[in-house]
């Protein structure tokens, strides 16, 4: 599980969106301008070789989280392996590039485009006329009928997890010839590229009995390069194999192998010769890089210290010279196993942000949100994490985009940067002053039934002092921190369904009204006299936020930036109450449920905003029970001119008229301050050097028919940072 918020499975914008579109986040094509926001801020990292230096035949075999309960990636528990299995095996009518730009797969579509906006949005398809289901069969217009009636939200007898978008189509139909497919819509439909992506064959999704369990655990009929050869739930296997059928550029590799191992047990693995391909943590990086610099150095290599990112040992648990002789023994072997591996490194499409729960206690006054927001220094927190990695240490600009995406543009001036006597002065617009009586309260602030208090504030101030000292040092040792330990929603190795007791979070989502809304504090309004030194208190309570963080292994890196984070608000008067909680409930029994006040989760970037980040950000409302429908928006602020510019921004069919409406949407949203944007997350794969075209994508949509292994003497294009 990756915890830089919930991981790029944490919980969904919507459920489709994390389980179908974290790895492949197709982009509206368009005519936006060249400027600096238009590229990556890394770019991939794949060892990008010709197809004619790649051998012909080899299996690969790589690592992934889980072995999926279905591979239908339209229901609830599907996950990124569901994604990645259908990318291999099912027809994607787009697929993204490496500067995150959407491009027609000639494979299937020999054109997509608008054909008539009066009276009804029309949509034309001109399919690959070589395109067939591993059946034989041709792909068709019939295999869209399927797939609309099954998401389109009419029947309730197939159990889906979403229907944006095919609930807007009014009618599929064939064109002039079997190769053409026409789609009208009942209203218009800006985001209609992002439809039957992956598409299914009619046999799936045809009556809801097929959708339902035809393809949970097992795919019959595909059309890709690869198809389904076999599911190994005992050895937790799933094996890809070349498609005869398959009519494009043919699959270099004979077989892809995807192995569900945990993260932290990949190191060993790739040591072990088990595994060509891993996503790994920063402290695995750090080996691996720390192996092939010291490959045909005489003498054993002593393994760096701090390296495992595992918790610190206590000072007077002291091994035997002979325990250590033995452990350092092993550990070169298996670094030395580890030199024929290379760290490819990006940054994925998600990031981390700094959740702020808007539904009652002080951050219900937006000038309490707006003070927290003001006394971070987003710049800090992200050089925290990805400076010791190599990686751009450059703050998200936007909620809705990441650079290199069309939507893309920093709107974090409607909020404004780091301002620690602007931040003292919305607070005290809002009362809260230092000096104040404060009433002794009985009993824990809740945080959720498992959580519990941090016991050792003062020992986390103090590692996070001597972090601070590193991070000056030219030889600093942040570079063997273990993950970043970010929780993506939908992406935490758990399906999407699970954070939320197996409910659509976008049906079901509840949360008790209260609270009111906040304002801003008047230009010119003088922070209080030593609002710093003191505790700030208002009405006899004292201002102390509960800063919910999950406390697995694979979370440290999370806590620093939370200890971080802790420290900028104790230098304008707030203070906060860690509270760290296991990390199988951290999402569904905390921030889900709105048990907490300060969080840290992803969110994966969307090509398809309009869409996938409405439910996100649209404004809870009340329900006939009395409780509030939140949807996937967990710090529940929202507003009503936000969900108007969502809704002008899905209706339009004028690509820039809907980019720049995303854009005033994301800069409404900055100023609301229910959510804090900090960093990309970063994206380290270890890849054997030999494997071509795999690694960290980035962006990119992974070409599994031009991965393989380099022939002998052959050498990959220039890595992207010299190296």
């Amino acid at each position: 599980m990756s915890y830089d918020g919930v991981g790029p499975r944490a919980v969904m914008r919507s459920v489709a969106f994390l389980t179908a579109g974290a790895l492949a986040v197709p982009l509206l094509t368009g005519c936006g301008s060249e400027d600096e926001t238009s590229k990556p801020l890394a770019g991939q990292d794949i060892a990008p070789a010709a197809r004619a230096q790649v051998t012909q035949g080899g299996t690969l075999r790589w690592a992934v989280d889980t072995v999926p309960e279905t591979f239908n990636t339209f229901q609830s528990d599907a996950d990124a392996t569901t994604t990645r299995v259908a990318q291999a095996v099912l027809p994607s009518l787009y697929r993204i590039d490496e500067n995150g730009r959407a491009q027609r797969n000639p494979a299937y579509l020999e054109s997509a485009k608008v054909v008539d906006n009066e009276p009804k949005q029309v949509v034309l398809y001109k399919l690959n006329q070589q395109a067939v289901w591993s059946d034989g069969r041709e792909i068709g217009a019939a295999d869209f009928a399927a797939q609309w009636r099954a998401l389109s939200g009419k029947d309730s007898a197939y159990w889906t997890a979403r229907n944006a978008g095919y609930d807007r189509i009014e009618k599929i139909e064939r064109g002039e010839n079997d190769l053409e497919v026409r789609v009208t819509f009942a209203r218009p439909y800006a985001d209609w590229q992002s439809l039957f992506s992956p598409l299914y064959p009619k046999q799936v999704m045809g009556t809801p009995d097929s959708f339902n369990d035809g393809a949970r655990r097992k795919l019959k009929v595909t059309a890709g390069p690869f198809v389904v050869k076999k599911v190994d739930r005992k050895n937790e296997q799933v094996r890809l194999a070349r498609n005869p059928r398959w009519w494009g550029r043919p699959a270099k590799l004979s077989e892809i192998v995807l192995t569900a191992v945990p993260r932290e047990k990949r190191a060993a693995a790739l040591a072990a010769g088990k595994l060509d391909l891993a996503e790994i943590d920063p402290a695995a990086a750090q080996r691996i890089d720390s192996a092939s610099a010291a490959k045909g150095a005489a003498g054993p290599r002593s393994v760096a210290s701090g390296s495992s990112g595992a918790a610190e040992k206590n000072a007077d648990d002291k091994p035997s010279e002979a325990d250590k002789a033995d452990k350092a023994s092993k550990a070169d072997k298996a670094d030395t196993s580890l030199a024929g591996f290379e760290v490819r490194r990006s940054l994925e499409p998600a990031y981390t942000q700094l959740a702020l729960n808007g539904a009652d206690g002080p951050l219900a006054d937006e000038r309490v949100r707006r003070a927290v927001a003001r006394a971070l220094d987003r710049t800090e927190l992200a050089a925290l994490v990805l400076k010791p990695l190599g990686l751009p240490a450059v703050p998200v600009g936007s909620h809705l985009a990441l650079s290199g995406q069309e939507a893309y543009a920093d709107g974090s001036g409607a909020l404004g940067g780091q301002d620690t006597a602007e931040a003292q002065a919305l607070l005290a617009d809002a009362g809260w002053v230092a000096g104040g009586p404060i009433k002794e309260e009985t009993g824990e602030k809740a945080a959720g039934a498992k959580g519990e208090k941090s016991k050792d504030k003062k020992s986390d101030e103090k590692k996070e002092e001597k972090e601070e000292k590193k991070e000056k040092d030219k030889n600093e040792e942040d570079k063997n921190k273990d993950d970043d330990g970010t929780y993506i929603v939908g992406q935490d190795g758990k399906a999407p369904a699970e954070a939320t007791g197996g409910k659509d979070l976008a049906q079901d989502g509840k949360q008790q009204l209260g609270g009111a809304a906040g304002a801003y504090a008047p230009k010119g309004t003088a922070a209080p006299a030593g609002a710093a030194a003191g505790a700030l208190a208002k009405n006899g309570k004292a201002l102390s936020l509960r800063f919910v963080l999950p406390s697995g292994p694979g979370s440290e890196s999370l806590r620093q930036v939370a200890t971080r984070i802790s420290r900028m608000l104790a230098k304008v008067g707030i203070r906060t109450e860690t509270v760290k909680v296991a990390d199988d409930s951290y999402f569904k029994d905390h921030v889900a449920s709105g048990s907490y006040d300060l969080a840290l989760y992803s969110w994966p970037a969307s090509a398809f905003p309009a869409t996938d980040a409405r439910p996100i950000y649209a404004k809870p409302q009340p329900a006939a029970d009395g409780s509030l429908n939140v949807e996937q928006n967990y710090t529940r602020v929202g507003t009503d001119q936000v969900d108007q510019l969502f809704d002008q921004a899905i209706s339009t069919l004028d690509e820039g008229e809907e980019r720049d409406l995303i854009r005033k949407a994301d800069t409404r949203i900055w100023a609301a301050a229910g959510s804090i944007p900090l960093y990309q997350r970063p994206q380290l794969t270890a890849a054997r050097k030999n494997l071509a075209n795999a690694g960290a994508f980035g962006f990119q949509t992974p070409v599994y028919e031009d991965m393989g292994f380099l022939e002998k003497g052959a050498r990959p294009a220039a890595h992207p940072s010299g190296k």
